[in-house]
């Protein structure tokens, strides 16, 4: 029997649709690959064994099986979206353990596509912060298990790092798709406003956090943003020339981005020019007061989510986040700061078709008990090692972190696209590049 741990989303899809495959094949080969490795990695919160198997015979015996794009193709889903007769917990002790009665949009438009929820993954307490444990677990990056996976989207990253699942789907509100995914040695896509459903938390973070998938591949990455946004991402073949950004500079003053991630960006820079794009040094005319700015919207949105929950059951890092930001949503409630922040990088972009930065300053702390330090020192961690990705959630626009180079131990390092609205494809396009001048290695056995 062929064994499809380690195959991509697009060829599980394409031997269930052909009829090399069974979805019960796929998705036992998947399970079995949990029971064997998570245990060293902590991605899933709860596994659906039984019904992910039941789910896969159903898949099995639809009417329109040749005609799925995600036939039969195992996901994991992030725990902070519904998934029918699964508690959502968030990371939390003080969220219900009730199940929800329906799917979120994102995951029911997957399982219409005809994939199948392998079960749900481990995430920071409301998904404050860029490394991922908690009351539920910690988890652990699968290329070097010392270090954190990165977050929010932690579980979901680490799960397809490891083969644990072809694809997972994750969200991005401050960068909590491309902190992980750059962790990881993962694609991920953080698509623009309204490209995809959001119904993310109580208020998306003010619009700032988006929906998006975790993938092995380009090819995957575009093939699940597709269904996630209802239709197809246009797909340029030849790529056009475009006009190509390149800066080391950390949107945060006093953070500088070390030479791994400077040396990946001067890497994907020499690629992009031998493909044919004018590649260029500018950085982006970043205001001063960005760092204040990320702040108050980080804050306030924990704010809006912890609402209504007892505080006593949280963590004393997210209280403090959280009294933080009540001091500060009703002036992010206006959308004034982030409107001025469009205005000021629009000409930038007017000139550049897209940005090339580093997704990340610097390697991933250690993995361990965040939860249980203090508030300062969770904040000042996560923005020294991760302050590219929260300027794009501010400003709405699409980002995307894609693999390149490694790190000193031998983990992943990556790079970050950002374009205007609407640009999603020619990220794509453009990734694709890079992917195929150098292709990653796609899965690991965790060490």
């Amino acid at each position: 029997m062929t064994d499809w741990v380690g195959r991509s989303a697009a060829e599980i899809a394409a031997a269930v649709r052909d009829k090399r495959a069974t979805p019960r094949e796929a998705v036992a080969a998947h399970l079995d690959r949990i029971a064997r490795v998570d245990g060293r990695i902590g991605a899933f919160r709860t596994v659906r064994a039984a019904a992910a198997l039941a789910e896969a015979d159903e898949v099995a015996d639809r009417s329109d099986l040749t005609e799925l794009p995600l036939a039969g193709v195992p996901v994991a889903v992030k725990d902070n979206l519904a998934v029918r007769g699964e508690s959502t917990r968030v990371g939390s002790a003080a969220t219900p353990d009730a199940p929800a009665e329906r799917d979120h949009v994102a995951v029911a438009r997957l399982r219409a596509a005809g994939a199948v929820v392998l079960g749900l993954t481990h995430v920071p307490e409301l998904c404050v912060f860029g490394t991922t444990e908690g009351v539920h677990g910690v988890v652990r990056n699968p290329w070097d298990t010392a270090r954190t996976a990165g977050g929010s989207s932690g579980g979901s990253a680490a799960a397809v790092a490891a083969g644990m699942a072809p694809i997972a789907l994750g969200n991005d509100g401050m960068g909590s798709l491309r902190i992980p995914a750059a962790n990881c040695g993962l694609v991920t896509i953080k698509p623009g406003h309204g490209t995809v459903p959001a119904g993310i938390g109580d208020g998306d973070w003010f619009g700032m956090a988006e929906n998006g998938p975790l993938a092995t591949t380009v090819e995957d990455a575009r093939l699940v943003l597709s269904v996630l946004a209802g239709g197809g991402i246009p797909s340029e073949a030849p790529v056009r020339p475009r006009t190509v950004a390149v800066s080391v500079r950390s949107p945060l003053a006093g953070t500088l981005v070390s030479r791994p991630y400077a040396l990946a960006v001067r890497e994907a820079a020499a690629l992009l020019g031998a493909a044919g794009h004018r590649v260029r040094r500018a950085d982006p005319p970043y205001p001063a007061s960005l760092g204040v700015t990320a702040l108050r919207h980080w804050t306030a949105g924990t704010a809006v989510d912890a609402a209504g929950l007892d505080p006593r059951r949280l963590a004393r890092r997210t209280r403090v986040h959280a009294a933080v930001g009540r001091r500060f949503a009703p002036g992010v409630r206006t959308g004034d700061a982030r409107e001025r922040l469009r205005e000021r990088l629009a000409p930038f972009f007017a000139e550049h078709d897209v940005l090339l930065t580093a997704a990340l300053a610097r390697r991933a702390p250690k993995a361990g008990p965040w939860h249980e330090r203090g508030w300062l020192r969770n904040v000042l961690s996560c923005s020294a090692y991760s302050p590219m990705t929260p300027p794009w959630n501010l400003t709405g626009w699409p980002a995307m972190a894609v693999p390149l180079g490694t790190l000193p131990p031998g983990a992943p390092c990556a790079v970050q696209l950002v374009g205007r609205p609407g640009s999603e494809g020619m990220l794509l396009d453009l990734a694709g590049q890079i992917e195929r001048a150098r292709p990653w290695r796609r899965t690991t056995d965790p060490r």
